[in-house]
């Protein structure tokens, strides 16, 4: 009897360590999935509504308009004349009846020292001619050789013809900085943009794009000729 019930006991103890399937289901964890973080897209590329680019088309032609004629400013040659290098951007401003020189004829330089100017036709010999007394620059005088080219004897600058090239730059630059502000008036109020829009900070940018531009030029052209006045 006492046997039986050892043997009865045994099995119990021994069913009640066993763990149940369902225990077994329970308790014991599932693997996880292995998650990776995405990428953070960088933000440097990014601009705020407020500063996007111009997208209508009237806005943009208006813009690229207004560029073209701003960068036309005439303060090249001025630069040219101070470097004491004789280069046809000496004659930059010369128009011959509304046209730029150079869709009239040719400017080339000869023994470093002249400027040889060929019109394509030679009925256009004495406008070309006229136009470049018109332009009034210094020390500039034109000689005809024959029926259809002119040469351009250019001399050094002395002290005074810097002083007075530096003086004449200094008058066309702020011509040019007053045309570039006309010119965006003229932009802004055609476009009809709002306070502080994108429109308007696009066409101030271009604005001082240009105006430093100028006074680059001038500024580097009295460093180059020691004229700080």
């Amino acid at each position: 009897m006492q046997t039986l019930l050892r043997s009865r006991l045994s099995f119990l103890v021994v069913r009640a360590a066993k763990p149940s399937l369902r225990s077994l289901i329970t308790r014991t964890p599932l693997p996880q999935r292995r998650t990776y973080a995405k990428k953070a897209q960088s933000t440097s590329t990014l601009q705020p509504g407020s500063q996007q680019p111009l997208t209508k088309a009237t806005d943009i032609a208006e813009h690229d308009k207004c560029q073209e004629k701003m960068k036309n400013h005439d303060c090249a040659d001025a630069a040219a004349r101070a470097s004491g290098r004789v280069t046809p951007a000496l004659l930059a401003n010369v128009r011959v009846q509304g046209q730029k020189l150079e869709q009239v004829a040719t400017v080339g330089v000869r023994d470093g020292s002249m400027l040889v100017v060929t019109v394509f036709e030679e009925d256009n010999l004495k406008h070309v001619e006229a136009a470049i007394y018109d332009a009034k620059i210094p020390s500039i005088t034109p000689q005809r050789q024959d029926t259809r080219t002119l040469r351009i004897p250019v001399p050094k600058p002395t002290l005074d013809a810097k002083s007075s090239v530096v003086t004449a730059a200094g008058k066309k630059a702020e011509e040019a900085r007053v045309q570039c502000r006309k010119l965006h008036q003229t932009s802004v109020k055609k476009g009809k943009y709002e306070k502080r829009s994108v429109e308007l900070e696009v066409f101030q940018d271009l604005l001082d794009k240009y105006v430093s531009e100028i006074d680059k030029i001038l500024v580097d052209m009295k460093k180059m000729l020691g004229v700080l006045r």
